[in-house]
């Protein structure tokens, strides 16, 4: 047997292949991480690509008691329990899916009108609020309105709907479908009325007279218009005939 020295090249031949490992290595591990951050890049940019900031309500409120002014005046009040604001969607509007209370004010601050519904909206470009689901109204001399959906355009200053509607004054209860008014609910038409009927109380002889010649089932297609002050000048002309 012969005896390796320590001078013997053998040792370093295995050292190098040693080290020679060490450096294919580095490469494989730094050609790994770069893939693995890519891959993470690459998934992140997909997941912000997917999000439609139109279907996003750019503000979110609760519990909401606010004042609207126009030309100078409080206008509105408006309370709802909940608030989405879409100003980043392809129609801009608020949307009020909890319900909606809204008061209406001249410009001495006194009430005009209100507005309740199960749901709102309102689009801003149109200026356009549409109410659903048991929509109530009372305008300033009292009248009463129930229906299941009214628009209301304050550009052209007129609040109409193509739904049932009931409708409750002093004098009388009138139901028909298609409906338009102004803005303070006073004077209004219904396109096909469906039924006049006489309240118990402080009725006048001509709607008593008309209600009465009428069978509950009777429609009617004409178009009527309803003046909401007739009754007023009817009792004050059987006040002077008295």
């Amino acid at each position: 047997m012969i005896p390796i020295s320590d001078n013997d090249p053998l040792p370093a031949k295995s050292e190098c292949r040693g080290r020679l490992g060490a450096v294919h290595l580095l490469p494989v591990v730094a050609l790994a991480v770069v893939g693995l951050l890519a891959a993470c890049s690459q998934e992140k940019i997909n997941t912000v690509s997917k999000v439609d900031r139109s279907n996003l309500p750019t503000m979110r409120t609760v519990s909401v008691s606010t004042l609207i002014s126009d030309s100078g005046f409080t206008r509105y009040h408006i309370t709802a329990p909940l608030w989405l604001m879409f100003d980043e969607a392809q129609e801009p509007h608020w949307d009020f899916p909890e319900g909606l209370d809204m008061v209406r004010y001249d410009n001495d601050k006194a009430e005009e009108a209100t507005f309740r519904s199960d749901s709102a909206k309102f689009f801003n470009a149109k200026r356009l609020w549409r109410f659903d689901g048991n929509v109530r109204m009372r305008n300033v001399e009292g009248d009463r309105f129930v229906t299941e959906q009214i628009f209301w355009d304050q550009q052209k200053g007129k609040v109409y709907s193509d739904s049932f509607i009931h409708i409750e004054r002093i004098d009388r209860t009138i139901e028909g479908v298609g409906f338009e008014s102004n803005e303070q609910m006073t004077e209004y038409v219904i396109r096909e009325v469906q039924g006049i009927l006489p309240m118990p109380v402080r009725r006048d002889s001509a709607v008593q007279a008309t209600s009465s010649a009428l069978p509950s089932d009777t429609v009617l297609h004409d178009t009527v218009a309803v003046d909401a002050g007739a009754s007023q000048r009817s009792r004050k002309q059987n006040k002077r005939e008295s």
